[in-house]
């Protein structure tokens, strides 16, 4: 694992560590720690990790602890208790310096405010953590010009932040933090003050370059559909526990509690629940329907054929599907199993 964070405590205020004990042993929810206490609980016990390449999603709404929690991984943030591991080594351990070099040369963080050098050019923003490394001019501005062209600003090398448009800063801002070529991206609301064309554009990009060039990130939105459509696998927040974590098929299937089934109820399923989910088995089938003599006839998918694309192949047809799997025969999905499948469980 890339990242590992470990039972991660962050309780604000005075006699945190007090605070911390009482509600271990009492079991004390948000509210009653505020009351007794005077203190806000913003991360209660949270584990997790990442793969390498993966981008690890981190929901809630407003005040859920997830913005907290991401500072953590870069020690922005110290933890009250728990530990928090990048390839490894633990960084809470680790001295100042030692600290510093992790974050110039290990982990790019974006935000949702760029916080652009505003009298410096694009290029030289992009450089600057390369300029911090004492890198030459001649080298940082290539790799600022490689990375202009990486997010599709070539040419603005030149141009002043203030020229550029929101969606072009959001750009720069990627730029400046891949410069420096990090194993971790920490990305915290990047996209939320656009607007939606540009949004998905960005989104798009950068789920190519995340394939492209196999960055590990941990990216914090509060929009669920984002979520869903950039997380490899998806943590879902609320009053600084991690409620549910899974691949957002999992989720949308599977909701742990009432919370998490509230925040999935109005998603589409279409692009979210694939085959193997609705499939029924050969043998089943048979017993159920009749013979398969005719299945070589049938429409045929991949396990992983998300619904869309079944609902794709069986309009028109009064056959079912036939679910493949390096040409074996692994399920059939009949149009009551899609059917049931877009509509989900009933409430």
């Amino acid at each position: 694992m890339v990242i590992e964070v470990r039972n991660v405590w962050k309780i604000f205020g005075e006699r945190a560590e007090e605070v911390l004990r009482a509600i271990q042993r009492d079991n004390l929810h948000k509210t009653k720690v505020l009351e007794r206490f005077g203190a806000v609980v913003a991360v209660r016990d949270v584990s997790f990790a990442v793969k390498r390449g993966e981008i690890f999603c981190i929901m809630g709404l407003s005040g859920s602890g997830k913005s907290t929690l991401v500072r953590h991984i870069n020690r922005l943030i110290q933890p009250t208790d728990g530990q928090i591991l990048i390839k490894g080594q633990d960084i809470g351990a680790l001295p100042t310096e030692a600290l510093r070099t992790l974050r110039a040369d290990q982990i790019g963080m974006v935000f949702q405010n760029m916080a652009l050098l505003p009298h410096r050019t694009v290029r030289d923003n992009i450089a600057f953590a390369l300029e911090l490394r004492n890198t030459d001019p001649f080298t940082r501005h290539q790799l600022a010009d490689r990375m202009l062209e990486t997010v599709s600003l070539q040419g603005y090398g030149d141009a002043m932040p203030s020229e550029l448009s929101g969606g072009m800063q959001q750009r720069v801002g990627l730029a400046r933090a891949l410069a420096a070529d990090p194993a971790i991206l920490l990305m915290d609301e990047p996209f939320s003050a656009l607007d939606p064309l540009i949004r998905r554009g960005l989104q798009d990009e950068f789920l190519a370059l995340s394939q492209t060039m196999n960055k590990t990130t941990v990216f914090i939105t509060h929009d669920l559909d984002e979520a869903m459509r950039m997380g490899s696998r998806i943590g879902i927040m609320r009053d600084g526990e991690m409620v549910q974590v899974g691949t957002p098929e999992d989720i949308i299937i599977h909701p742990k509690d009432g919370y998490v089934a509230d925040f999935v109820q109005g998603l589409s399923r279409l692009k979210l629940v694939f085959a193997h989910r609705i499939m029924e088995q050969p043998e089943t089938y048979n017993k159920t329907h009749g013979n398969l003599a005719e299945v070589d006839t049938w429409p045929q998918a991949h396990p992983q054929a998300d619904l869309n694309s079944l609902v794709s192949l069986i309009v028109g047809q009064d056959c079912p599907i036939a679910i493949r799997d390096d040409d074996k025969l692994a399920g059939i999905v009949t149009k009551d199993a899609l059917l049931k499948g877009i509509q989900g469980p009933s409430s």
